[in-house]
């Protein structure tokens, strides 16, 4: 009789040790999936926001004749702002085009100013 409460106890354990490594593995890729809400986890926010800022300011910096320098790129939750200066007028609707063609941004809050470059004399 104790060798099958034993044997019972072990099956149990064994269901319980699959059940719980099944559920961590199914959590795991549930937020590394796109289906993952990225609310739940200020750190993932923080870092997906990140990189999207940072991407919107590399696609900046290769548009043709723009001038990135004076250009501050803030993400939370695909709303990208932009703020800062440029020298030309024409590349405050360009960097919100550009903006808007990364993978990622939902909307574009353009609030770049025209402004001259700091410097010159020497």
């Amino acid at each position: 009789m104790k060798t099958v409460n034993l044997l019972k106890a072990l099956g149990i354990a064994l269901c319980v040790a699959t059940v719980s490594s099944a559920y961590a593995q199914s959590s795991d890729a549930m937020a590394s999936g796109s289906m993952a809400a990225p609310e739940t986890n200020p750190k993932v926010v923080k870092k997906v926001d990140r990189k999207l800022g940072l991407d919107v300011r590399k696609a900046l910096s290769k548009a043709q004749g723009f001038d990135v320098s004076n250009v501050f790129v803030r993400a939370r939750g695909g709303a990208v702002t932009l703020t800062g200066t440029v020298p030309d007028g024409a590349q405050i609707p360009q960097a919100e085009e550009v903006a808007k063609g990364v993978a990622g941004v939902k909307s574009v809050n353009n609030k770049l100013t025209l402004g001259t470059q700091g410097g010159g004399g020497g």
